[in-house]
């Protein structure tokens, strides 16, 4: 059975949902059937490239908790047009013949370090009334969303040309949308904006230095091994610390039980039993209280 992480440097042009199918085609091909369970760890959209967790097995657990981790992007906008979709898919809404200088961006970046509130892009997968935005948006319906708070916890310029814009690498809270903070950008250039350019560099624990391509996927699916590309299920567990368990302790977690007098500071860790992942668990008060359990029974005793 497999369970852990395959990170994904999706391509562009795929969609997530395509980066997970891919990923079952594989498994299937490698003689895994459909036991397994699949899932990806935040959507990311099919112009965007980079980092794109895929969950495994139990590893599935924590896609939840891979959607709330904080994310880096780095992205173009280029000045001077403004599409209804903030990226180059949609139409041409709005233009300005104000070009900002990398002095004009280096001074507006301050207003959008930390907490900020943002509107997120009517071309999104947001919920409208039981309908998806985009698909209100695609209908002609002017969607109006709510404002939404968001924290920018870094942004830096990296580079800047007066044709093709200002590359940027933020890195940003959950709920964050890049397309609404590249356009915000531009406003307070008094120009517009396009995102022309947008890679997820991390997700997590996890960045480009674990991302592997299609191609190296497609290569397991024509018998190279699963280790190659498979990390294991606390790999998404490597930003918070491990408690170690004993055998009995182990047993107790396993059924669910709270263990006492635990002497560790309150917090999200970790339990294994040697090596092995046991559960997700909350420690207050020197009580541990399962928040999720792992089934790897079998290949821990």
């Amino acid at each position: 059975m497999a369970h852990g992480w395959i990170i994904l440097d999706k391509p562009l042009g795929l969609g997530s949902t395509q980066g997970v199918a891919a990923v079952k085609r594989n498994l299937r091909e490698a003689g895994y059937g459909k036991k397994v369970k699949v899932g990806h760890g935040g959507t990311l959209d099919p112009l965007a490239t980079g980092v794109l967790p895929i969950a495994l097995g139990e590893a599935t657990k924590l896609a939840g908790r891979m959607l709330d981790a904080t994310k880096t992007y780095q992205f173009t906008v280029r000045f001077g047009e403004q599409t209804d979709t903030l990226d180059l898919e949609g139409a041409v809404i709005a233009t300005s013949d104000v070009r900002p200088s990398r002095a004009d961006v280096e001074a507006v970046l301050p207003r959008f370090t930390g907490p900020i509130e943002q509107v997120p892009p009517a071309y999104s997968a947001l919920k409208v009334d039981g309908e998806r935005a985009y698909d209100l948006a695609r209908a002609g319906v002017d969607v109006q969303l709510k404002v939404r708070s968001v924290t920018i916890l870094d942004l830096q310029l990296q580079d800047f040309d007066a044709e093709a814009g200002a590359t940027l690498l933020a890195k940003v809270s959950k709920g964050t949308y890049i397309r609404s903070l590249a356009r915000d950008i531009a406003h307070a250039c008094g120009s517009c904006g396009t995102v022309t350019m947008l890679r997820r560099v991390q997700a997590g624990p996890f960045d480009l230095s674990h991302a592997i391509s299609l191609d190296k996927l497609n290569e397991f699916g024509k018998g190279a091994p699963l280790e190659q590309i498979l990390l294991p299920l606390e790999a998404g567990l490597d930003d918070i610390p491990a408690i170690d368990l004993t055998p009995e302790q182990a047993r107790a977690v396993r059924q669910g039980r709270v263990l006492t007098g635990m002497p560790h500071e309150d917090g999200l860790y970790w339990a294994r039993l040697g090596t092995v992942p046991v559960a997700l668990v909350e420690l207050s008060d020197q009580e541990v209280r399962v928040v999720r359990g792992f089934n790897l029974s079998d290949v821990a005793e």
